[in-house]
């Protein structure tokens, strides 16, 4: 009220160009960000597939040398429009707006896509892979929708070929991928090349509803084979002759970012983009170093309490190897899993006040892709066509898949990490819809990172080996910083990245290799985790110090979820803000 007060006295004696100037900025902002969205709906062929677009849906998104270009220039003139934008005349939900915005926008600009499409893939997942998880979420209800999803098979060589381009450009430039993760990449092609009938694009029509008449479901499913057979299988087969014969053999050998071509402003660039913050990769690597030290510690003073004789290294064979830690079948894992997940449904109503609509369910991550992808992921939902999130867990090498790291992968993923945190976004009313289904990584993951501290409130964790589990997975985020850092700055190999984990977690030898080559696929990305956690569990130390008994953990949790994803400066300054409301 103060400062709406405030406002409006200076406005009544301020010149009157200024006063135009002022009122005219929420005009421009408006005007700027109906055209940003207008664009992004124009290109997003996926998002307006699902949403019924029958055109969208039976295309894959442009990824032609021109629309990558186009996109670029469009991403500089919106940029352009928003600096010449005062973002102190900005009231209300526009405030936010503009913070994620020019987040965004700046991003778009530092890291063009005519750069990052030169490496349209990491090791677990990428263009190549695009059409199976479309694929798994497609839910034609229609002869018109199914005759869509057809169209969608036949157009995948021509899809392929634009990608292939890209990596053809990648050689020609030295900004391919590493060798060294290459071999896994090749694997999961070729997984995908399997008879008509086994083939994940068929899913989408055998999905489709009984009311249909049997002759017409008949004779969709058979257009559906010959796409996969005629279109789909021998554009795979070509990629995968092309990945093997010419992208693997002229891939750079080197791991780092800082190698490539302009390599120097490269990875400062992707360190800004993923923690939203003008850090340093020196900066990072030293937080990284002091976070491993004070978990480390944390990790003896548990292994003490459950008395163990021997070594750190002793107890971290013993968690990997004992019978006692490991399911013996999937099934077992994935119901392990659920009844997890609703454990942590039972405690939400008791620390947060708002809670999503929309539910979620856990499912195994599918086979093709299992060998290459991490121990879990969520999948986000979709409250305007009926889907549920999906709280995936991999199956594949149970030996792999510790029983003690699962309510810490569970609290993460489903809730009250990422499902909560996605799905209330999507509920969000009010605000633009690029605010309501933006991803920014640092808040994310910060917030599924803090949602593994938070089980020790909510009791989460049973027994010792289930908190030295959490104390993994938190040193796992801690080792990201100073691997992602010592790999693509300090130019480490992969055994030195290794060592962090297999030193200082139980992290199993598996998870270990396919996040290291993660991380090698994927700079900078890695750096978000901890990033964001450390700003969130620093802001509720301050307002537990301040508040004492007063402080309102819920309603905490509330105000940080409350206007969705946003960078970490403003998140910061809004949340500091919020707790001096509270006295």
């Amino acid at each position: 009220m103060i400062r709406t007060a405030a406002l409006a006295f200076a406005l009544a004696f301020a010149p009157a160009a200024a006063v135009s100037a002022q009122a005219d900025e929420p005009d421009a902002f408006t005007t700027l960000i109906a055209d940003y969205e207008a664009f992004l709906e124009e290109r997003d062929i996926m998002t307006r597939g699902r949403r019924g677009d029958l055109d969208a849906a039976s295309r894959w998104p442009d990824a032609s040398f021109e629309a990558v270009a186009d996109w670029d220039e469009a991403m500089s003139g919106f940029h352009a429009r928003l600096e010449d934008i005062d973002a102190s005349a900005l009231t209300g939900t526009d405030v936010a707006s503009h913070a994620v915005l020019a987040y965004t926008l700046r991003t778009a600009v530092e890291l063009p896509r005519t750069r990052t499409a030169l490496t349209p893939f990491t090791n677990d997942s990428g263009f190549h892979s695009t059409p199976d998880f479309a694929a798994m979420s497609a839910r034609p209800r229609t002869v018109e929708e199914a005759e869509a999803w057809i169209a969608r098979v036949r157009a995948l060589p021509d899809y392929f070929a634009q990608h292939q381009a890209w990596l053809e450009r990648a050689i020609e430039t030295g900004f391919t991928q590493p060798r060294e993760i290459l071999d896994g990449v090749a694997d999961q092609i070729e997984a995908q090349i399997v008879p008509a009938e086994d083939s994940v694009l068929l899913m989408p029509i055998d999905g489709l509803p009984s009311s249909l008449p049997e002759a017409e479901r008949a004779r969709l499913r058979a257009e559906a084979l010959d796409a996969i057979e005629t279109a789909a299988l021998p554009a795979l087969r070509r990629l995968h002759d092309f990945f093997v014969a010419t992208y693997i053999p002229n891939a750079r050998e080197s791991l780092g970012a800082r190698d490539l071509p302009d390599g120097e402003e490269f990875y400062p660039a992707l360190v800004r983009q993923h923690t939203t913050l003008d850090l340093t990769p020196e900066e990072i690597h030293q937080t990284g170093l002091d976070e491993v030290a004070r978990i480390r510690a944390e990790m003896e003073e548990v292994i003490a309490g459950t008395g163990f004789e021997g070594s750190f290294a002793d107890f971290l064979d013993f968690l990997r190897t004992d019978p006692q830690f490991y399911a013996q079948s999937e099934m077992e894992l994935m119901m392990r899993a659920a009844w997890l997940a609703k454990q942590a449904d039972d405690q939400m109503p008791a620390f947060f006040n708002h809670l999503p609509r929309l539910p979620y369910g856990v499912r195994p991550v599918p086979a093709a892709i299992a060998p290459n992808y991490t121990t879990g992921r969520y999948w986000s939902g979709d409250p305007e066509t009926g889907r549920a999130g999906g709280y995936m867990v991999n199956t594949y090498r149970l030996d792999q898949r510790p029983l003690y790291e699962l309510p810490a992968l569970t609290l993460h993923e489903a809730v009250p990490g990422h499902h909560h945190q996605i799905a209330l976004a999507q509920e969000i009313e009010g605000l633009p819809d690029f605010r309501r289904r933006g991803y920014i990584t640092a808040f994310g993951e910060g917030w599924g990172l803090y949602s593994e501290f938070l089980g020790l409130d909510m009791g989460f964790y049973q027994d010792p080996y289930e908190n030295f589990g959490r104390l993994t997975f938190e040193m796992w985020r801690a080792c990201r910083l100073v691997v992602d850092t010592g790999i693509h700055w300090f130019g480490w190999t992969r055994e030195e990245a290794e060592a962090c984990f297999l030193e200082n977690s139980a992290l199993a030898p598996l998870n270990i290799t396919n996040e290291v080559s993660r991380y090698i696929s994927w700079p900078g990305q890695a750096l978000a985790y901890k990033t964001g956690e450390i700003l969130i569990r620093r802001l509720r130390a301050e307002g537990e110090a301040e508040l004492g008994e007063a402080f309102d953990l819920a309603a905490f949790h509330d105000a940080l979820l409350e206007e969705g994803a946003v960078p970490l400066d403003y998140l910061e300054t809004r949340m500091t803000r919020w707790l001096e409301e509270q006295d």
